[in-house]
C-alpha cells in the first residue's frame, strides 16, 4: 500500500494501521506441551487499562490457540466498544476473540503502539466496522484500514516517554488498590473463619468456623436455582425481556454494558425473575463469583449458567454476608475442590446446596459486614483517586493523536 500524503504536522504522515501493523498469526495445538503456562480470556482484560493482571491457568484446561509474548498488544475484537487493549509482561495463548498486534516494519515503535489502540478514534472505527447484531465484531481487513497520523521516530520516543510516565503513575495507584482488596480478602476471611469473639472452632468440608454457629447445607437457608436455558427459539421469539449472564457478574458489581434478551413465557417469569435481595452466583469456569441484585433492571431474568440464591428467611440471613461468604470460598480455592473437577470447573445447583456453609446470628452477619463496608468505603476512595492520573493520561493520549 503507498505512503499516505505528509500532514501539516512536520515530518507526520498519515498512515493506514495496516502499514505499520500486523496480526500476529501464531497458534498452538497443545499449549501446555510447548511450554506456556497461562492464557487470556476478554474476561482478563480490564476495559481502560493496559497492563495485564490477570490469566487464568492452561493447566486448569483451557481451548485456546492464538499464541501471544510479551510486549504485544493484545485487542479485543468481540464487542470493541467495552475497549479492551492490554500488554502482557509474559507469553501464553489467548481467545479466538483476540487479536495480538506487532508493529511491522521500522516506522512505528512497539511501545507507542498500545496507546494508539487506546485512542477515541481507534475504538470509534473498531466499533463502527463491527457486524453482528448479538456479538459484534470487527474483522482485521477493516481493522487495518484505521487511518491516523504517525510521527516521526524521535517523536514518537518523546511520545512514549511522557505516556509511559503518566501510565506509570496510574498503575503505581493501581497497585495500592490490589493490596487493598487483598487486604479485604484477609479481613473476610479472618471474620468468616474465627468469628467476633475468637471462640472454638468447628471442622467441616469446606474448613474451620465458630462452633456456636450453624454449620449447614446451603439449600437449609437459601433457595438455590439455576435459570433458563437459552435457545435458538428464546432468542427470536417476541415479547423479550433482559437476562443475566455470566459476563454481567463481576465480583460485587453488575456489568450492564451488554444486556442480551430473550423471549420468556409469563408462565416462567415468576420462576426466572430476580427480586431485590437476590444473589447471583456463577454456575461454570469462575465458580461463586457473584453479585447481589438490586432490581437494576426490573423484570429482568436470568441464563442457566448462573444460580439464584435467595434467603428462606431473610429475618435471619443476610444475602451482604453470604455474599463474604462465597468470596471467601473463591478465593481460597474450595470451590474448585467441592466440584471435584480437574478441567473447566462447573457447580451443579444439587451440588451447590448441599455445601456447607456458616451460619451465625444474623447480629453477627451485620456486623461483620459493616466492618468489610467500612474497609470498602476507603477502598472506593482510593478508586476515585486513580480517576485523576487515568483522565490526564486519556487526555495526553487525545492530544498527542488529534
Amino acid at each position: 500500500m503507498p505512503e499516505r500524503a505528509t500532514t501539516s504536522k512536520t515530518g507526520w504522515t498519515s498512515v493506514a494501521f495496516g502499514d505499520v501493523v500486523k496480526l500476529s498469526k501464531e497458534r498452538s495445538s497443545d499449549p501446555e506441551a510447548d511450554g506456556y503456562e497461562r492464557y487470556i480470556g476478554l474476561e482478563h482484560i480490564d476495559p481502560g487499562e493496559l497492563r495485564v493482571r490477570r490469566w487464568g491457568d492452561i493447566a486448569d484446561g483451557v481451548t485456546f490457540t492464538s499464541v501471544f509474548h510479551a510486549g504485544q498488544v493484545l485487542f479485543g475484537k468481540r464487542r470493541a466498544y467495552q475497549q479492551k487493549v492490554a500488554v502482557a509482561d509474559f507469553s501464553g495463548v489467548c481467545s479466538g476473540d483476540i487479536y495480538v498486534l506487532e508493529p511491522k516494519g521500522d516506522k512505528l515503535l512497539p511501545e507507542l503502539l498500545p496507546f494508539i489502540c487506546q485512542t477515541d478514534a481507534f475504538f470509534d472505527h473498531a466499533v463502527g466496522t463491527s457486524v453482528g447484531s448479538l456479538s459484534p465484531r470487527t474483522n482485521w481487513k477493516s481493522l487495518a484500514d484505521f487511518e491516523f497520523t504517525l510521527p516521526p521516530i524521535e517523536e514518537q520516543r518523546r511520545m512514549v516517554w511522557v505516556l509511559s510516565a503518566a501510565r506509570d503513575t496510574y498503575e503505581r495507584l493501581l497497585d495500592v488498590l490490589e493490596h487493598g482488596e487483598l487486604l479485604r480478602d484477609s479481613l473476610i476471611a479472618r471474620l468468616i473463619e474465627f468469628g467476633l469473639v475468637g471462640e472454638a472452632r468447628s471442622e467441616t468440608e469446606m474448613g474451620s468456623f465458630p462452633h456456636s454457629w450453624d454449620l449447614l447445607p446451603l439449600g437449609e437457608r437459601y433457595e438455590v436455582q439455576l435459570g433458563k436455558m437459552m435457545s435458538p427459539k428464546a432468542r427470536a421469539c417476541n415479547s423479550q425481556v433482559p437476562y443475566m449472564r455470566n459476563a454481567n457478574v463481576q465480583w460485587g458489581r453488575l456489568d450492564l454494558s451488554d444486556v442480551a434478551t430473550m423471549s420468556i413465557a409469563e408462565s416462567e417469569r415468576e420462576r426466572f425473575g430476580l427480586r431485590r435481595g437476590d444473589i447471583l452466583a456463577c454456575e461454570g469456569r469462575h465458580v461463586g463469583k457473584s453479585v447481589i441484585w438490586n432490581d437494576e433492571i426490573p423484570g429482568a431474568c436470568y441464563q442457566k449458567a448462573l444460580h439464584r440464591l435467595r434467603p428462606r428467611d431473610p429475618g435471619i440471613d443476610l444475602p451482604e454476608f453470604l455474599l463474604h461468604c462465597l468470596r471467601l470460598y473463591s478465593v481460597s480455592g474450595r470451590f474448585i475442590r467441592a466440584t471435584g473437577e480437574t478441567t473447566i470447573p462447573h457447580l451443579p445447583a444439587e451440588r451447590f446446596r448441599e455445601i456447607v456453609f456458616p451460619f451465625p446470628p444474623v447480629q453477627q452477619q451485620r456486623e461483620i459486614c459493616e466492618r468489610v463496608a467500612q474497609l470498602d468505603c476507603q477502598l472506593g476512595q482510593a478508586r476515585m483517586r486513580v480517576e485523576t492520573p487515568k483522565q490526564v493520561l486519556n487526555s495526553l493520549m487525545r492530544e498527542a493523536f488529534e
